[in-house]
């Protein structure tokens, strides 16, 4: 079982988890808690309105994976939370199965992102400023399910140095500076479906 943690004052959400095969309740947590350090379950969904005012950074850096919630209009909000590395982006009124998968791709490691919020188009100005080669993107498609440069390197059986190289330029290319900013970024702008 998955202890999963709700900043959120949806019953429904409660209801969904408490009905998951895979999922716990484990209580409702609110703003004062979201940096303690002994959050006492594997995940956190948190509410969009619940995490207005947070620090995304300082959410991101929880202990425990954290997926966000909010409703279509919010992709800008979502696009942010990506941005400073929050794992996880559902609608709010997901269902059990949407939330146990969520839930479970984070926690693996993954990026996940609702359709609905890639449909946002880049805003004007964050064109890429150079295409990315084509062993950039088998590179940045092998970072999106959360493989490790010696891993990559064996996938695509080049040396872990040159996968290096390509991370560096990946970093570069997509304005990104961590493994998960590229992947948010490549994820925003429909280079990569997970």
């Amino acid at each position: 079982m998955i202890r999963i943690l709700l900043a959120s004052s949806s019953g429904e959400l409660e209801k969904a988890i408490r009905s998951s095969a895979l999922l716990e309740f484990a209580g409702r947590i609110d703003a004062a808690q979201f940096s303690s350090s002994d959050l006492s379950g594997d995940g956190l969904l948190i509410d969009l309105e619940e995490a207005s005012d947070a620090d995304w950074r300082a959410l991101a850096d929880l202990p425990i994976p954290v997926v966000l919630l909010a409703d279509a209009r919010s992709s800008a909000a979502v696009s942010a939370a990506l941005r400073a590395g929050i794992r996880g982006a559902i609608l709010a009124d997901a269902n059990t199965q949407e939330v146990e998968a969520a839930v479970q791709a984070v926690i693996a490691g993954l990026v996940v992102v609702a359709p609905v919020f890639l449909l946002e188009p880049s805003p004007a100005g964050e064109e890429l400023l150079e295409p990315l080669s084509e062993r950039e993107r088998e590179v940045l498609n092998l970072l999106a399910e959360g493989l490790s440069n010696k891993l990559i390197a064996h996938a695509l059986n080049i040396s872990e140095h040159t996968v290096k190289t390509h991370v560096a330029s990946i970093f570069v290319k997509l304005g990104a500076s961590s493994r998960t900013e590229a992947v948010s970024q490549a994820i925003r702008r429909g280079l990569v479906m997970l």
